[in-house]
């Protein structure tokens, strides 16, 4: 017979305990209001800021306060720290217009779009990039958004980045005119909502800029389908026909990995000859999201 074991209190299983009741949806909603609340006194505290920086700085010199360097290197940060179930556009979007409307605050601007490839993606890269605080001015061609700007102090022309009509970067070849100083969207993927690339136009300090495309306008004698198909693994290349001359007006943008002697080269020996080149402006490397859904720049 086996003899009885007692168990003290000690000994005894602990009972389990019952997991945590979820929180309520209105302690979720306060939660989430809490969050607005902190949001909405950080940005007036933004504007507090810029509030005493334009006191500093006494904003008055020729030029935009648009600093290209200083936003795609912001972007690019947002980009890489962003998680969770947000969509990057939404904040994307969000971010670009606290900076524009920072910006215009600090020293007003307008926005001069060429509606001649399109209204309705002009417009929704915009509205995208820079909301609608910024008074939005439509032209019918780009040559007349990169005119208004020149006339300007500090306003910004947006003109397609992919195709024109007219040569209107010429207008950019001279010393003191404003120059390429952005392409847009910076954070690129193919369903991006503002997927219409554009050039942003206008002038800014050469400390602000960014370098890492460089933009020049090209003329050539000699330019046809043969001579298009050389450059086109070597840069990105919008070309208007110059009749006048059998040849064309390009603009090309140079990446760090290639230099515009290899454009002249290749121009060469698809037997093409440069006229002239100007360096028309600048801009970041865009931020490219592969389908996998990770992120490089």
């Amino acid at each position: 017979m086996r003899p009885v074991v007692e168990l003290s209190a000690a000994d005894e299983l602990p009972m389990t305990k019952a997991p945590p009741a979820p929180p309520s949806l209105d302690e979720l909603r306060k939660e989430i209001d809490a969050i607005d609340e902190q949001v909405h006194s950080l940005l007036m505290r933004r504007g507090d800021i810029i509030d005493r920086l334009i006191s500093v700085k006494q904003t008055q010199e020729i030029g935009s306060a648009f600093r290209p360097a200083r936003e795609a290197d912001m972007m690019r940060r947002l980009a890489q720290r962003h998680r969770g179930i947000l969509p990057l556009d939404t904040v994307e979007s969000i971010w670009r217009v606290i900076i524009s409307t920072f910006t215009y605050v600090q020293a007003p601007f307008s926005l001069h779009a060429d509606l001649s490839l399109g209204e309705s993606a002009m417009r929704d890269s915009a509205r995208f990039h820079f909301g609608f605080t910024v008074p939005f001015v439509p032209h019918f061609n780009a040559q007349a958004a990169v005119e208004a700007v020149a006339n300007s102090k500090g306003d910004l022309a947006l003109v397609s980045a992919t195709s024109s009509r007219a040569p209107w970067w010429l207008a950019l070849e001279t010393e003191g005119a404003p120059k390429i100083i952005a392409r847009l969207p910076f954070i690129e993927r193919a369903d991006h909502p503002a997927t219409l690339p554009v050039f942003v136009v206008s002038r800014v300090a050469d400390n602000a800029r960014v370098t890492e495309v460089e933009t020049w306008s090209v003329r050539v004698s000699g330019w046809n389908a043969d001579t298009a198909r050389a450059l086109s693994p070597l840069a990105e290349i919008v070309a208007v026909p110059d009749t006048a001359f059998d040849g064309a007006a390009l603009l090309v943008s140079v990446t760090g990995g290639t230099s515009l002697d290899t454009i002249k080269s290749a121009l060469f020996e698809a037997g093409a000859s440069v006229r002239s080149t100007a360096l028309v402006g600048s801009h970041a490397t865009r931020y490219t999201m592969p389908s996998s859904g990770a992120s490089k720049s």
